[in-house]
């Protein structure tokens, strides 16, 4: 089992400082968002969130640290082109002496594309031009030449060197919950982290997010190792990565339950039914290891990704939590 750090809304000397400390105890990948406005649920947000751009954030990251693997959770397929894409991933690829995840998405938050002008079409087609990008990404990584006369994106004899060091290209982990999603998944990717459907709406609804149950995201594990068997790849290849958004550990188990009921309309779930949301990692240290054994073994985890919400909670998890999993 890996286990992940999402950071964001830090300065650079707090990115590097967060980073480090990580690495020193024992968290196995770092990643960062790629937003200009990053949006939480029912489309809140925070017009000065700190919101550096995202591959600058990783060649920071590939610097400050020595072992950890480093990356995007996730980049937004229609920020860039796939050839600027692909340039860029192996840059950070050779900068961090082969430890780069390349996080890709279809891009979810409609108000920055509203606010820019960046065409945000409908999500049937940016999964389509997410499918394609992809295509395009890794015949550039493995391929001298990639012609590809697409939908989307025309490439004529293109060349890419230098060719990353992983072989035969970094990992590629890409994010999202809905159906299309993980049919370009089961194509693509060798890292799926699961969450819940932003895409369609183009927002966080809190309605999606109640639907990401403990049931559902075995259902999303499924369906995608099904489809993966239906395109001929080994459904198991696939990792699958769970981001918990929410950490709190608790002192006590009426603390754990008194926590619960307090968050459990929110998500529109019984007390339990918080316990073990996806998006949550709520209890006594003791009774997180337990949570933590059980998603491995259910939902078939190979990597938790935790959002970063203070030093307290990185090295709790780190001493008490996460080595007795």
């Amino acid at each position: 089992m890996e286990y992940g750090l999402q950071i964001g809304n830090l300065e650079f000397p707090r990115i590097r400082e967060v980073a480090q400390a990580a690495e020193q105890l024992g968290y196995g990948a770092v990643f960062v968002p790629d937003h200009v406005v990053p949006e939480g649920p029912e489309r809140q947000f925070d017009p000065h969130h700190l919101s550096y751009e995202a591959m600058v954030q990783v060649a920071v990251l590939a610097e400050a640290t020595r072992k950890m693997r480093v990356g995007h959770l996730v980049l937004c397929n229609l920020f860039r082109h796939p050839v600027i894409t692909a340039q860029g991933l192996t840059a950070l690829d050779h900068s961090s002496n082969g430890r780069l995840i390349a996080g890709l998405g279809s891009g979810w938050t409609e108000r920055e594309f509203k606010m820019t002008g960046i065409a945000f079409p409908d999500i049937t087609t940016r999964l389509r031009m997410l499918d394609e990008a992809l295509t395009s990404i890794r015949s550039l990584w493995t391929n001298e030449e990639t012609t590809l006369d697409g939908e989307f994106y025309k490439l004529t004899d293109a060349i890419l060197w230098p060719k990353p060091i992983q072989k035969p290209h970094p990992p590629i982990l890409l994010g999202g919950g809905g159906k299309g999603l993980l049919r370009v998944a089961a194509k693509h990717a060798d890292i799926v982290n699961i969450i819940s459907d932003a895409g369609k709406p183009g927002y966080i609804s809190l309605a999606n997010i109640a639907k990401l149950t403990d049931d559902n995201f075995r259902s999303k594990v499924a369906f995608l190792r099904e489809e993966a068997k239906r395109v001929g790849r080994d459904p198991q290849s696939i990792q699958i990565s769970n981001v918990i958004f929410q950490t709190i550990i608790t002192d006590s188990p009426p603390a754990t339950q008194s926590m619960a009921e307090a968050m459990a309309p929110m998500f529109n779930t019984t007390p339990e039914g918080m316990i073990h949301s996806p998006l949550a990692l709520i209890g006594t240290p003791e009774q997180c290891i337990a949570e933590l054994k059980r998603r491995t073994k259910v939902w078939e985890l190979s990597q938790v990704v935790f959002s970063y919400s203070g030093d307290g909670n990185l090295r709790r998890l780190a001493e008490e939590v996460l080595p007795n999993v």
